[in-house]
């Protein structure tokens, strides 16, 4: 049977909730990808761009969105970029409101049509293993969020059942290891 121990004044389960706790983070101050370089984050914009004129943080955004969240450049590798592709004319600033917005010019455009053409950062080897790489401890901390749920709102029956579910879960998992 499910147990968790009542330590705190937060009742049961509250062990089960910093436990869960403690995953996320672990999890959260994992880097999953490695710095990337400026030719990356000059393609990343330049592609992200070709959708239409945007300030630097949905541009971030952007990024984040097209590779599942596994990277997202910081304002520190964004801007300075977006300088550099104003001064070399790809790039046109605009100021709408309080916000810089970007879009293409004629140059800058085929210039991220031909760049669109070839190997993209967050379609690279590197980009698909981080991405490989954060599947497992994410979907380990949703296991873990269903678990303090299961474990607050479950019957008797119901908490035995899940944690019958979880140990045959960890044995099978330990199989997948055990394989050639």
């Amino acid at each position: 049977m499910l147990m968790v121990a009542q330590h705190t004044p937060g009742g049961l389960g509250f062990g089960l909730r910093e436990a869960v706790d403690e995953i996320r983070e672990s999890f959260a101050s994992r880097p999953t990808t490695s710095r990337a370089s400026r030719g990356d984050v000059r393609t990343a914009l330049l592609v992200a761009l070709l959708e239409g004129p945007q300030h630097g943080y949905q541009l971030i955004q952007a990024i984040e969105e097209r590779t599942s969240g596994v990277w997202k450049p910081s304002p520190g590798s964004v801007y300075p970029t977006l300088q550099l592709l104003s001064d070399e004319g790809l790039v046109v600033p605009e100021v709408t409101g309080e916000r810089k917005v970007y879009a293409l010019t004629e140059e800058g455009r085929a210039v991220a049509v031909d760049a669109s053409t070839g190997d993209l950062p967050w379609e690279s080897p590197a980009a698909r293993r981080a991405e490989r790489a954060a599947t497992l401890p994410k979907a380990g901390a949703r296991l873990a969020q269903a678990v303090v749920q299961v474990q607050s709102s479950a019957t008797p029956d119901q908490a035995e059942r899940a944690a019958a579910l979880l140990d045959e879960t960890r044995r099978k998992l330990y199989s997948i290891l055990a394989e050639d």
